[in-house]
This record gives structure tokens, C-alpha cells and sequence, in this order.
């Protein structure tokens, strides 16, 4: 239970990166629609219903911005905890999916050989492999 414990810290990461990246990407589809209903040349010559969907497009956007914010704001949380974390397997981690840093840049920048910081990372991923599977 402690092992799952340790490593959640990476699968929360990965979890909120993945939702506020979907997030951006619905915003800035959103952003699209909208201009094409505010072009004359294209969907602004078309009136809308109040209860359509694309009536209410701005509103989602902010809400949308909003959601974002508060996931951009967890994550700021979430890195400054993760910055305090100690330990070998920890650096590993953060500079590997965290920083996207190479396990060869890993491995020099903190002075252990490439194999063993392979293995290392190898024995981390089947244990978060297995947390995942819980």
C-alpha cells in the first residue's frame, strides 16, 4: 500500500496534464465556432434559437476558461510538491516525465551510469504499471 502511495504523485500528474491539455483544445474549438458565427461571410448571417447549443458558446468558453484555470492552478500546487520530493526514484520520475528529459541525460546529470538508471526507470514503470492495474 505504501508503494501506491509514493508514486500516485505521477498518475495525478499525467491525469491533470491530459485534462487541461482536452481542455485548451475544447477551448480553442470553441473559439473557432464562435468566429464563424460572428463572420458575416460565413455562419452570422444564420439566426440562432436561445436554447440551441451554439447560442450558448461564449458561456461555455468561459466556463471552460474557468475549469482550466483552477486545473492550471493544481497543477502549480502539485509541481511544488513534487519539487520537494527526495530520493533517487523521485528524480527519476520528475526529470523523465515531468521535465522530459532523456535517461541518458538522467543518468549524467546525476552522476549514476545509463544502465543502471535503464533499470532503475524499468523497475519504476512495472511498479506504476501495477498501481494503475489496482
Amino acid at each position: 500500500m505504501v508503494v501506491v502511495i509514493k508514486y500516485q504523485w505521477l498518475l495525478e500528474y499525467q491525469q491533470l496534464k491530459e485534462e487541461i491539455d482536452l481542455l485548451k483544445w475544447k477551448i480553442r474549438k470553441s473559439e473557432l465556432e464562435l468566429e464563424r458565427w460572428m463572420d458575416p461571410r460565413d455562419l452570422g448571417n444564420l439566426k440562432l434559437s436561445k436554447e440551441s447549443k451554439s447560442a450558448k458558446i461564449e458561456k461555455n468558453i468561459k466556463r471552460d476558461e474557468a475549469i482550466l484555470n483552477e486545473k492550471e492552478l493544481s497543477m502549480e500546487a502539485l509541481l511544488i510538491m513534487i519539487n520537494r520530493f527526495t530520493g533517487l526514484d523521485n528524480k527519476i520520475l520528475k526529470m523523465k516525465y515531468i521535465d522530459g528529459r532523456s535517461l541518458k541525460d538522467i543518468a549524467e546529470e546525476l552522476s549514476y551510469s545509463y544502465s543502471y538508471i535503464m533499470t532503475r526507470h524499468a523497475q519504476l514503470v512495472k511498479v506504476i504499471k501495477f498501481i494503475e492495474d489496482l
